[in-house]
C-alpha cells in the first residue's frame, strides 16, 4: 500500500485541545475536540457545514468506549441539541468536507455506511437505536466518490484514537459445521458463528493456528493482533487457588478479560460445551491472546502461534526467509 501524507494541527498548540486532520489531495478533514470545548467547537467553519459527527465517551457498565453517528445539514446545532439530550459523549469527531461539496444527500449516505461498517465490526458499540436508509441511491459518479471518501475515514479515523471503523466486518457462517446453535455465556438464546471476511490490508500476514488450541485462528490486521471470529475459545475460566503470588495476579487480569468477553456476547458457547468467539477480538499481544484463548494463567504466544507450514509467529515477525 502507498504511503499516506497525514496532516495534524493542534489548534491549542497542546495535545487534549482541539485537533484538525486531513489527508493531502483529500477532500475531507476532521475536527476532534472535547465537550467541554463545546462552544468552540460549534464555531469552527467544519462545524458549520453539513456533515457527519462521531458522539465518544464511556460504557458506563463496561468501561469501554461506544459511540453514535450522526449527520446534520448544520452539524454546530446538531451538537448543541445532542448537549442537551445524550449524557454519555465526552468527545467528539466532525467529518466536514473543505470545499462544501457535501450535500444532504451525501452524509445520509454516508452516516448509513459508517453505521453498518461499525456494527458489522463491533468493536465499538453504538448508541444508535435505529439503522438509517440513507435516503435515496446516489449516482454512481457520487457513490463511487463516497466510496474513497470512507475509504480514507478508515486511515484518518484510527489516527486521532477513534476505532470505530478499525478491524475488519464479520459475517455469518452458512451451513458451517460447527455453526449450529451457539449462544453468549448465560443466555438462553441462540446465536449463529461468525467468521471474518477476508482482509487485502492484511495480505502480507499469514493466518496463524494455537497449538493449544488448534481451532483458534489469528492474523495481524491493521498492525493489530487480532484473533478471528469462529474461533474455539476456552468457555471459561475458574476461579484457581493453587498459584503463587505473581501468578495468582496474572490470571486474575486473564480471567477478567475473558469474563468481559463472555459479557458482551464476544464469547458464545454451543450446546456441546465449544466457545467460540463471535467477532473478532484485538489483543495486545500474542502472548495475551494465547493465554486468554486457551484459558492460561500464561503462554509464550510468540512460538505457540504457527501457520499451516509451522512457521513461528516470532519467526515470520523477523522477517527470516523461509
Amino acid at each position: 500500500m502507498a504511503g499516506k501524507q497525514v496532516r495534524l494541527f493542534l489548534v491549542d498548540g497542546k495535545a487534549g485541545g482541539l485537533t484538525t486532520a486531513e489527508i493531502m489531495t483529500w477532500t475531507g478533514q476532521l475536527l476532534k475536540g472535547a465537550r467541554k470545548d463545546l462552544a468552540r467547537i460549534r464555531e469552527r467553519k467544519e462545524a458549520q457545514k453539513t456533515g457527519v459527527y462521531i458522539l465518544l465517551g464511556e460504557d458506563e457498565e463496561t468501561g469501554k468506549t461506544k459511540a453514535y453517528i450522526g449527520q446534520s445539514d448544520n452539524v454546530a446545532k446538531r451538537l448543541s441539541t445532542h448537549d442537551q439530550n445524550k449524557d454519555f459523549w465526552s468527545e467528539v469527531v466532525v467529518i466536514a468536507s473543505k470545499d462544501s461539496n457535501l450535500t444532504s444527500a451525501h452524509v445520509r449516505w454516508l452516516e448509513s455506511k459508517l453505521i453498518g461498517m461499525a456494527k458489522a465490526i463491533g468493536r465499538v458499540p453504538l448508541e444508535n437505536g435505529n439503522e438509517p436508509t440513507g435516503g435515496a441511491d446516489l449516482p454512481e459518479a457520487d457513490a463511487s466518490d463516497m466510496e474513497e471518501f470512507v475509504r480514507q475515514l478508515e486511515i484518518l479515523l484510527p489516527v486521532l484514537g477513534v476505532d470505530v471503523l478499525r478491524g475488519r466486518a464479520t459475517r455469518t457462517v452458512v451451513g458451517a459445521p460447527d455453526a449450529a446453535q451457539t449462544a453468549p455465556a448465560g443466555s438462553g438464546d441462540s446465536l449463529p458463528v461468525t467468521e471474518s471476511e477476508p482482509d487485502p490490508a492484511a495480505e502480507d500476514s499469514p493466518v496463524f493456528h494455537l497449538l493449544q488450541m488448534p481451532g483458534a485462528q489469528a492474523q495481524v490486521v491493521d498492525g493489530e493482533f487480532t484473533v478471528l471470529a469462529g474461533s474455539e475459545v476456552a468457555a471459561e475460566m475458574p476461579d484457581r487457588s493453587n498459584y503463587k503470588a505473581s501468578s495468582a495476579k496474572q490470571y486474575k487480569v486473564r480471567q477478567g478479560q475473558h469474563r468481559a468477553l463472555v459479557a458482551d456476547g464476544s464469547i458464545a458457547v454451543g450446546p456441546d460445551g465449544t466457545a467460540r468467539l463471535t467477532r473478532d477480538v484485538v489483543f495486545g499481544s500474542p502472548s495475551a491472546a494465547g493465554a486468554v484463548i486457551a484459558g492460561r494463567v500464561s503462554m509464550n504466544g510468540r512460538i505457540s502461534w504457527i501457520t499451516e507450514d509451522n512457521v513461528t509467529y516470532a519467526f515470520w515477525e523477523s522477517g527470516s526467509p523461509s
